[in-house]
């Protein structure tokens, strides 16, 4: 029979935040899964379905993207949305989490880490977000105009979901139908847009390099070779920046290694948190 699947909303920060919690009677672990941008927890639907038999799972759906609430009221700061993802686990009764981060998710990992260290266990950070600086400040003047958001919607129906696919991924190949409309569908109303804009104004810019040196908890980096979003040079850099962490890289993989590689990553994960914290601290 099929384990159980939680899923619903929690109403945090004055807005709505979608969830996925896969109960795992047998594990004292528990895995915090965080997507990347234009992205929602469909991105780790092959990786859910082996992680949650052995392991206690919760996705989210970070605002305001996929299920989650679009609203102009919300504060899109990576803060916020760390300090967000929080207080969901806070109302799971969650501890001693382990996070897994793609792309911005990984930098919202970051920032969990740097403000409440004590709730991580371990870290996977995969093609992590990282040394992104703010947006500059004539974007951000301009986003004020009216109907600004038409602009952002253009720009984005002018790439198209599947273009991003194929700038994401190494093997187009696994590129069909499901995917593309799995990526589509939270884009086809015009809110998401609104809040994109006002994401541009209030994210800041990816935590310093300073910061990053100050966090020991064990993190496992995981990086596709041929990853053009952001690069293999800012993972060989943030494993220097980590003082506790390894980086593994995916041949012949792109941006998207939840999509390429849910296998091999998996059994990476798995290692990970099999082997002793004190071990691999140097």
């Amino acid at each position: 029979m099929d384990q159980e699947v939680l899923s619903g909303y929690k109403r945090i920060n004055n807005t709505n935040v979608y969830y996925e919690f896969y109960p795992n009677q047998v594990s004292d672990k528990t895995i915090v899964l965080l997507h990347g941008f234009l992205s929602s927890t469909f991105t780790y639907r092959h990786l859910i379905s082996l992680l949650r038999k052995q392991y206690q799972v919760l996705s989210l759906d970070l605002p305001p993207f996929g299920k989650s609430s679009k609203t102009n009221s919300y504060v899109y700061s990576y803060k916020n949305i760390a300090e967000t993802v929080i207080k969901v686990t806070e109302s799971f009764e969650l501890q001693k989490m382990i996070f897994i981060g793609h792309s911005m998710g990984g930098q919202i990992v970051l920032n969990i880490l740097h403000m409440r260290e004590e709730l991580a266990d371990k870290a996977i950070l995969l093609c992590s977000s990282a040394y992104l600086k703010r947006a500059k400040i004539p974007l951000i003047l301009t986003s004020y105009l009216p109907y600004f958001h038409r602009f952002v919607k253009f720009w984005f129906a002018r790439n198209g979901v599947k273009k991003n696919l194929q700038e994401a991924l190494f093997n187009h190949s696994i590129i069909n139908e499901e995917m593309i409309n799995g990526y589509m569908e939270p884009f086809l109303q015009d809110e998401i847009f609104v809040a994109l804009t006002r994401m541009i104004r209030d994210r800041e810019g990816d935590l310093p390099r300073k910061i990053l040196k100050q966090i020991k908890t064990p993190c496992l980096l995981i990086w596709g070779e041929h990853d053009k979003s952001i690069p293999l040079k800012f993972g060989e850099k943030l494993k220097q920046d980590l003082s506790n962490s390894e980086l593994i890289v995916l041949r012949e993989t792109g941006h998207a290694i939840p999509e390429e590689r849910p296998s091999e990553i998996f059994e990476y994960i798995k290692g990970f948190l099999e082997t002793n914290p004190a071990a691999a601290d140097h």
